[in-house]
């Protein structure tokens, strides 16, 4: 049985091109359409140039909720809405490291960037597969 320190982030993340990445600038009930059809309670924001630049969970869409019970559906743009205090991993980073992290910060996922870029995501239920695969 491997030991979690033993695993390291890059074996477990859904890669960059596998993610719903959202823009800064689309409309938050369009991003909320994307977690509802997608089955995933967050996504990182990026900019044109592909830079992480936030975070959409979906407790920060839960604002959106109270803005349409008073006016209208439409909300606002996601940068808005998204947590800019935005915490990466290394793809290189072990799964003992993640869930310390994640035991530390309400945080349900983690970009995983690589020499500036962002090459994935990881969660917690990543981090839970992992401990499965070795008990």
């Amino acid at each position: 049985m491997a030991k979690l320190d033993a695993v390291s982030v890059r074996d477990y993340m859904v890669s960059a091109d596998k993610l719903v990445k959202l823009s800064p600038h689309t409309e938050v009930m369009a991003a909320i359409n994307q977690l509802v059809k997608h089955h995933i309670s967050g996504a990182p924001v990026v900019d044109a140039e592909g830079a992480v630049v936030g975070m959409l969970s979906e407790m920060d869409c839960m604002q959106v909720g109270l803005i349409a019970a008073e006016d209208t559906c439409v909300a606002g743009p996601v940068s808005q809405f998204m947590k800019t205090n935005v915490v990466a991993v290394s793809p290189d980073d072990s799964l003992t490291q993640l869930a310390q992290l994640f035991l530390s910060k309400p945080f349900r996922r983690y970009p995983v960037m690589e020499n500036g870029k962002l090459v994935g995501q990881i969660s917690r239920s990543d981090v839970l597969k992992a401990i499965n695969a070795m008990c």
